[in-house]
């Protein structure tokens, strides 16, 4: 059993090891990018290098940064999680209203997580057991997770977060890093150290790059990924929780088009929808660059209106460069 383990070990490793110098190079470019982005906006508005607005702008990586550590793990197993923002949306209502029904904190932090875990676990089991495409199964659970949503708030926002939870949102270590993105390093800290140092890791990234030998190596394929879409569903509930400590209220829509922002941060940052590939700093400087396109263009004046339209061609421009990338290499 044990020679089997160290030859399935040794066979992941080497595309792994292969990997590592392009998303290191991946990783620089967009970096690259996101220095440019910063100097454009810088230019264009006064106000974008103040504190008060990069506060704001880490605000609001914090949700699609964490998002996007779930959203790689899926995307490097050649998946594709859609659900992501409903899931927002589900967890933020659902802990909003027991808060507001006085259950305590931690019992409604709880419940939330559950919920957005739950969703994972069906997701998983549809892409694995039922062998639903992860696209259609994803979307399917979107629709559930934004219909139940509306269904328990009769589409009417939620009050009544208690002052603990909102001053985590809003509250920071000085006058430039929130709470939130304290936050959000814990976690990109520590699912880094899964997917790069980890046999968890290692598998995954296996699976994304041929899951037919992984299945013949001796993986089980099937629990790995059920597990990636409970990690994602989970990472996801923990962004419905950050969302409503910082906007200090739930809407049921309250995370759409979320989860365009987490995939197109992964593409961004080096990962591909074809598999095999990405890592979760990548996905990190990703974020961080479709956070300063965001708040840049809202500081120069551009409507929300044509943001959306701006979001929709980042996320084309991603996967045209994605398979771009591929197309190089084969």
């Amino acid at each position: 059993m044990g020679t089997v383990v160290e030859t399935k070990d040794s066979n992941v490793s080497k595309n792994h090891s292969f990997n590592a110098l392009k998303n290191i190079l991946n990783t620089s470019l967009v970096a690259a990018a996101l220095v440019l982005l910063v100097i454009v906006f810088s230019v264009l508005s006064p106000v974008f290098l103040t504190e008060l607005n990069l506060f704001h702008i880490l605000q609001q990586v914090s949700i699609v940064g964490i998002l996007a550590v779930g959203q790689a793990f899926v995307i490097i197993t050649a998946g594709i999680d859609m659900s992501q923002g409903s899931i927002i949306g589900l967890t933020g209502v659902a802990t909003a209203l027991l808060m507001s029904a006085h259950y305590p904190t931690w019992v409604a932090i709880l419940a939330g997580l559950l919920a957005g875990t739950l969703i994972g676990v069906l997701n998983g089991v549809l892409v694995t057991w039922a062998k639903l495409p992860p696209f259609i199964a994803t979307l399917g659970t979107m629709s559930i997770g934004a219909g139940l949503a509306l269904v328990i708030t009769g589409g009417q926002p939620v009050f009544g977060i208690p002052t603990v939870l909102s001053n985590l949102g809003n509250d920071g270590i000085g006058s430039i890093l929130p709470d939130i993105a304290l936050l959000l390093i814990v976690i990109a800290v520590i699912f880094h150290f899964v997917l790069s140092r980890s046999r968890f890791g290692r598998y995954t990234y296996a699976i994304g790059s041929n899951p037919l030998a992984a299945r013949l190596a001796g993986l089980n394929v099937k629990r790995q990924l059920i597990w990636i879409y409970i990690i994602s569903g989970f990472l996801s509930a923990v962004g419905g929780i950050v969302m409503i400590a910082w906007v200090n209220s739930a809407m049921p829509s309250a995370g759409d088009n979320y989860q365009l922002n987490s995939i197109a941060a992964v593409v961004i940052g080096g990962g591909s929808l074809f598999g095999g590939q990405g890592t979760i700093w990548g996905s990190m400087v990703g974020a961080l660059l479709m956070s300063v396109l965001s708040n840049g263009s809202q500081l120069v004046g551009i409507s929300t209106y044509w943001q959306s339209v701006l979001l929709g061609l980042v996320v084309i421009l991603a996967v045209f460069i994605d398979g771009f990338r591929q197309r190089s290499i084969a």
